[in-house]
């Protein structure tokens, strides 16, 4: 596990921060965690997290590595990225609170500030989503 603030990585803030770590990074990518903990802003009634939280941590999960590599080169702050498209996105179930997610985020082509990427996310062994996304990160 890195050992660095995540804060230090994404421009999200509680209520709205949706990764609890950054496991490991690469130039291919990186992986991520979330535990779902009671008060999560995209939990339903029934305590499961809503495909938009599933979402939303998948693309702060793409930012904590885009955070990592820009903090790497020299970078003062974490970039802020925007989501450009979302493809071919499969919710296989909605986790529970009390359940952690772990992210595997692999980093495709990059033109013009845009980055293709995939994410899948895991509880355990179970698969719970994977997509592909288009990342925008200006570059100044």
């Amino acid at each position: 596990m890195i050992h660095e603030d995540i804060r230090t990585l994404v421009p999200q803030r509680a209520p709205m921060l949706m990764v609890d770590a950054l496991l490991d990074v690469g130039l291919e990518g990186g992986r991520t965690c979330l535990t779902i903990r009671h008060g999560n802003y995209f939990l339903d009634e029934d305590g499961r997290m809503e495909e938009a939280g599933i979402l939303e941590h998948i693309a702060q999960s793409a930012s904590a590595v885009a955070g990592r590599h820009a903090v790497a080169a020299g970078a003062a702050s974490p970039p802020v990225g925007y989501i450009g498209e979302i493809r071919k996105f499969k919710c296989h179930r909605l986790p529970r609170e009390g359940e952690t997610l772990h992210t595997t985020i692999t980093l495709g082509a990059e033109a013009g500030g845009v980055t293709l990427l995939r994410g899948e996310t895991r509880a355990g062994n179970a698969l719970v989503a994977d997509t592909q996304m288009k990342i925008y990160l200006p570059t100044e």
